[in-house]
């Protein structure tokens, strides 16, 4: 049964609206501006766990990501940037289902409309950035936005969805 839209989904828009205006904020800085390698180099001078990260490399939009190929810092800022992006998202889409759970009729309506909302800000956003220099658009940052997206919203509907009742068999004896 569907609530009448309050204050805290009026407020759950807003954030939305919040976290699309910090990403359009972030997309519009250049790499140089966004790095965290030099703290990163003072955090992790002793370059801790670096035989265990040796170990891992795959390739990510047609690059190679390990420690050989982008050096132990760069390849922790690495993580570290595409988890932003996850988690951006993640509240991005949680942040619209929220807002859009009580103004529209069917949950999961409410569901694919964030969903589509979030994925359309993360194809508008790549392709922002393809024409800022220094940036460049990927689509598997758009398919990871969406996964971000994506488990925000199921996070959204879980509390949402009654949980049904079981019922115990009765044992006659």
């Amino acid at each position: 049964m569907r609530r009448k839209p309050g204050t805290a989904d009026n407020v759950y828009l807003a954030l939305a609206f919040i976290v699309m205006a910090a990403l359009y904020y972030s997309s519009s800085m250049s790499y140089e501006d966004q790095t965290i390698q030099p703290l990163l180099h003072q955090w992790l001078e002793n370059e801790p766990l670096r035989g265990l990260l040796e170990r891992v490399e795959f390739m990510y939009a047609g690059s190679e990501i390990s420690v050989q190929s982008n050096g132990y810092i760069g390849f922790i800022e690495f993580f570290i940037r595409k988890g932003a992006h996850f988690v951006s998202y993640f509240f991005l889409g949680l942040f619209w289902f929220l807002g859009l759970r009580n103004r529209v009729d069917n949950l999961y309506l409410a569901a694919l409309l964030s969903l589509l909302l979030s994925i359309g800000y993360a194809s508008f956003d790549e392709l922002r950035q393809s024409f800022h220099p220094n940036r460049t658009a990927l689509m598997e940052d758009v398919m990871l936005d969406s996964a971000g997206a994506l488990v925000g919203i199921i996070m959204g509907i879980i509390p949402t969805k009654p949980l049904k009742r079981r019922r115990r068999k009765r044992i006659r004896t």
